[in-house]
């Protein structure tokens, strides 16, 4: 689903890549601002695009760097024209990670924005120039880590948010029933949102294009939903079947070193002895007669 990528340099041994569609949507999106603006304009775009990126990839590396202090592997960073994905050996079961691994993708963003707010407010930007373009830039940065943040805590499975409703949820259900429930909400609220998105289009101005791209974005989330919810199932009965054939791997075992067992406990008992004969008189010698009984 995710292959034609391009690999760029590794972090930590994490392999950080882009999307052909990433490519693509930066052409294009270049493109479209050059032709409404001009060349500038489109320059000014992809600055501010690849800057946004940067934060996307400092948010899935806290992910990742949180991850691997729990020992879990990670094999890359792939960014999408939708944002960016961990992709990680192993999702943790145990609740308590699962819900520090997934906080600390929008932490990052928020200590981003804090930190942008404050050399706002403290730094005097010149008023013309490139000073104030680089403020704008980094106004236009604040605030988008701002709504990446609380945009991503949305329970919309399989989004942050999503996945602390499932971390909550495994503390009192089976791990496949808690991602079956936030799946399920997952797509209730992402279906939510594109009814609304088109709402708005139809009773506001929002151009139908920006309510598709919001639509496409939404369903997304519900097929990527659905696509995790269905290999956590197939692993759940996978590792049914390999408990079953190892506790009947276990079974034959055991019965197998009783027998042994027992075979060598009959080979080690001593052999049984002949009895001793009665005492009785010494047999006649040959040729003499027996004796005789008193009458």
């Amino acid at each position: 689903m995710f292959g034609w990528s391009i690999n760029l340099f590794r972090i930590r041994g994490i392999q950080l890549a882009l999307h052909a569609s990433w490519v693509v949507w930066l052409v294009v999106v270049a493109g479209m601002s050059a032709f409404e603006e001009g060349w500038a304009s489109a320059g000014r775009t992809v600055v501010l695009l690849v800057t946004l990126y940067v934060c996307v990839v400092l948010h899935e590396l806290g992910h990742c760097f949180t991850a691997m202090a729990y020992g879990i592997g990670v094999q890359r960073i792939l960014l999408l024209p939708i944002g960016g994905m961990a992709e990680m050996d192993e999702i943790p079961r145990a609740p308590r990670r699962e819900l520090l691994i997934t906080l600390a993708g929008p932490a990052v963003n928020f200590v981003i924005a804090g930190v942008l707010f404050a050399g706002l407010r403290w730094v005097e930007w010149p008023d013309a120039g490139l000073g104030a373009e680089a403020g704008e830039l980094l106004g236009a940065v604040a605030l988008w880590n701002l709504a990446m943040g609380v945009f991503d805590l949305i329970p919309a499975f399989p989004m942050d948010g999503g996945r602390i409703l499932r971390a909550s949820l495994a503390g009192v259900m089976p791990h496949l029933d808690a991602t079956f429930c936030a799946a399920l909400i997952g797509k209730i609220v992402a279906g939510a949102a594109i009814v609304t998105v088109w709402l708005f289009a139809w009773w506001t101005p929002l151009p139908v294009t920006n309510a598709a791209i919001y639509t496409s974005l939404f369903g997304f989330i519900i097929v990527v939903g659905e696509i995790e919810y269905r290999a956590a199932r197939r692993l759940e009965v996978a590792e049914a079947h390999w408990r079953m054939v190892y506790a009947r791997q276990a079974e034959r075992a055991a019965r197998e070193a009783a027998a042994q067992d027992e075979f060598a406990l009959s080979s080690a008992s001593p052999p049984s002895l002949p009895s001793s004969p009665s005492p009785s008189s010494p047999p006649p010698p040959s040729g003499a007669e027996p004796p005789l009984l008193a009458s």
